[in-house]
């Protein structure tokens, strides 16, 4: 390979943010040969987040940069590497974490700022170039397509679990409040890390599906609307060890509601506002940790692959796309209906 080797191939971006969908065009280019600590990747499969819809409406924290390419998840093969990188080798299957350096320890606002999909160029594309300290090997059981889930929801799932100030533990009981990407993550980790889980979600297939995946019970909220008095008859009175709340402020007061003495609440997701308002009172004679997440570190990426290995896990997916009907997997995810990710192929 030659400093001069390129190569072609189709990539989206992002031409007019605040647009929305206007906004989203597709074009053929010519990719570099990555430069030193650079990894190109192939990029065979991309999923879509609730925070891409935010970056196309202009709601997400961090604005997207005029002509980005978007997605932050996605995963391929390695076809190059440029000069002194030890992380990744051609032919290597790998992903790419959400944030360019958080690798370990803890958030700051210079490694949270770097962000694919958003600044930094993303995976909705035939070939990336990455830094080397963003890619990670994916387990060898998934498929592209699978591994493509993982970056954002598979991780923020995995750390609302395992960090903090009061982790989940085997034989903890486990709240998941939703049924969107993260919490059918958060079932399926905390079931295999030895939890007895229980799902806040409504329907009864959705109810069938989550049991499926490991769930304990599962409390319809459209039928039992006070379900964190159920949980705590549930638990005998003494709630959950530790909460996973994927919905937002609607129902963040009775998250807090369910959680047992000294248990942790994790706080997933980035949720536009809705107005919604919370009694204060809700705190009152309750000592419980709570943690705000974005997302997490290259090192619980690492982890949880290394589980979802152990325990042969496979990410649910709800529908895969063809690359160029990358505008249809959008209107299809804002619709709120999937169960599981929303994934673009890429040939």
């Amino acid at each position: 390979m030659t400093d001069s080797q390129s190569w072609t191939g189709a990539a989206y971006h992002v031409d007019r943010p605040q647009d929305g969908l206007d906004g989203l065009a597709v074009r053929e280019e010519q990719f570099a040969a990555p430069g030193p600590h650079e990894v190109l990747i192939r990029v065979r499969a991309a999923s879509l987040n609730r925070r891409d819809l935010m970056l196309l409406a202009g709601t997400y924290p961090v604005p997207a940069t005029p002509g980005v390419v978007p997605l932050s998840d996605g995963a391929g093969e390695v076809v190059a590497v440029g000069s002194g990188v030890q992380r990744a080798k051609v032919g290597d299957r790998v992903a790419v974490t959400y944030f360019r350096r958080w690798n370990d320890g803890p958030m700051t606002l210079p490694l949270v700022g770097e962000q694919y999909g958003a600044n930094l160029n993303g995976m909705l594309t035939g070939y990336q170039v990455v830094d080397e300290e963003s890619v990670v090997q994916i387990p060898a059981h998934l498929s592209y397509e699978e591994a493509a889930t993982l970056p954002c929801a598979g991780v923020l799932a995995w750390s609302g679990l395992t960090t903090g100030p009061r982790p989940m533990n085997e034989g903890d009981t486990v709240l998941v409040v939703g049924a969107g990407a993260v919490a059918l993550f958060g079932v399926q980790f905390a079931a295999a890390l030895g939890g007895r889980v229980i799902v806040v979600s409504s329907g009864e297939e959705r109810a069938k599906r989550l049991k499926e995946l490991g769930a304990a019970e599962v409390l319809d909220r459209q039928l039992t609307p006070d379900w964190h008095l159920a949980v705590g008859e549930l638990t005998a009175g003494r709630g959950a060890d530790v909460v996973l709340e994927a919905v937002g402020a609607p129902s963040i007061a009775k998250s807090i509601q369910s959680i047992g003495f000294n248990g942790q609440l994790s706080v997933t997701g980035a949720f536009p506002g809705d107005g919604t308002l919370m009694d204060p009172d809700v705190f009152n004679g309750r000592f419980f940790s709570l943690q705000r997440l974005a997302v997490g570190t290259r090192s619980s990426f690492e982890r949880m692959n290394a589980t979802l290995a152990e325990h042969a896990l496979h990410p649910v997916i709800d529908r895969v796309f063809t690359f160029y009907e990358a505008v249809k997997a959008y209107e299809y995810l804002s619709t709120g209906g999937p169960f599981g990710k929303v994934v673009i192929s890429i040939p």
